[in-house]
């Protein structure tokens, strides 16, 4: 293998983003790394890697097992990096659990026999996935919750890409996807003795705000607190400026409910807000393209409305746009600071 152009095109991205921070892992000998992402490759190039269906013939399939190895790459000097799989509720009208995927990251440094704080960080995108690149930056962001001392459980809910074409499909917009971030947590907490459960954190940007905030309303019991960063929160509001809405919603919901305007209230985090009993924190952006900061400014107000005692900063025009505070610049790096703080205080790690 001598560079990119030997590889699958589906993956000479990824592979050109390995080169490209390979010599900042010197704790990793490069015949390891080598054989790891061969390893993957041929996975990736024959199909035998984990996906719910016709994986083979899915190139999103090809690149998540690439950045799986990446996963190991970037985390594994801190963290024991796992994956895993649990059931949650049926898609559509059928009566079998849908197999749910998630990963886990557990500190290497951490006592097991104490009780520790863990934080449920939800990816965003409608059909996104947890991968450890890109403007989200979630292996950056995932490293600095365990130097924290947090176990991090980052669950792929139905409608991620990566796992075929029948689990990208199973989308379910403000609905189901709510119950499988929530499943991630309950199965982490069962099967780790020394996760407390009276200090998980759920942490979410964009569509994983919107799950975010879903969970901390309609779940109280489950969270200690929430942070939700440029969330989606009004689809009302929403459908006024994204013309692929209705089409989502359709995809969710079936046709009607796509003109449907009490389907997009009910798939809405501004229509639960007198359901806040957790510590919350909002951030927003006013250059933010891709969820408009009228959409925060909805959520804002609502919560006034109704009483409710939370956190929230809007920033003015910050550089970056929606991934503002997610990427590696020094404002990003200080506002990141402002969520650990704030999660500290509640989850005491």
């Amino acid at each position: 293998m001598h560079g990119p152009c030997a590889l699958p095109l589906a993956l000479q991205g990824r592979y050109l983003e390995y080169r490209s921070f390979r010599l900042r892992l010197p704790f990793i000998p490069s015949s390891v790394r080598v054989s790891l992402l061969v390893a993957a490759f041929a996975v990736a190039a024959f199909g035998q890697g984990e996906a719910s269906d016709n994986a083979e013939e899915d190139l999103n399939h090809a690149v998540k097992v690439s950045d799986d190895v990446l996963w190991q790459l970037q985390l594994g000097d801190i963290a024991e990096v796992r994956t895993f799989r649990y059931t949650g509720l049926p898609r559509g009208k059928s009566g079998n659990p849908m197999i749910l995927y998630a990963y886990s990251y557990i500190p290497k440094s951490l006592d097991r026999a104490s009780k520790h704080p863990m934080i449920v960080l939800v990816h965003g995108g409608v059909h996104g996935n947890n991968s450890t690149g890109g403007p989200a930056n979630n292996a950056t962001i995932v490293r600095e919750m365990v130097e924290r001392g947090y176990v991090v459980v980052a669950p792929d809910y139905r409608g991620s890409v990566g796992y075929g074409p029948a689990y990208m499909k199973a989308l379910d917009y403000g609905g189901k996807e709510n119950d499988d971030v929530l499943g991630a947590r309950n199965w982490m907490v069962e099967r780790y003795p020394f996760i407390d459960p009276a200090r998980v954190g759920v942490v979410g940007w964009s569509h994983g705000g919107m799950i975010a905030l879903f969970n901390i309303f309609q779940h109280p019991d489950a969270y200690a607190c929430a942070f939700a960063g440029e969330p989606v929160s009004d689809l009302i509001e929403r459908r006024k400026y994204l013309k692929s809405m209705p089409r989502t919603m359709s995809d969710s919901a079936g046709e009607a409910a796509a003109n449907d305007d009490e389907e997009y209230r009910k798939r809405s985090p501004v229509t639960y807000v007198s359901k806040l009993e957790k510590p919350l924190l909002v951030h927003g952006n006013t250059s933010d393209e891709t969820v408009r900061v009228v959409e925060v400014e909805n959520l804002v107000g609502a919560l006034k409305a109704a009483g409710k005692k939370f956190e929230y900063k809007i920033y003015q025009a910050a550089p970056g746009g929606h991934h503002f505070n997610r990427i590696d610049t020094k404002l990003a790096v200080e506002s990141r600071g402002e969520i650990y703080t704030f999660l500290k205080r509640y989850l005491k790690p």
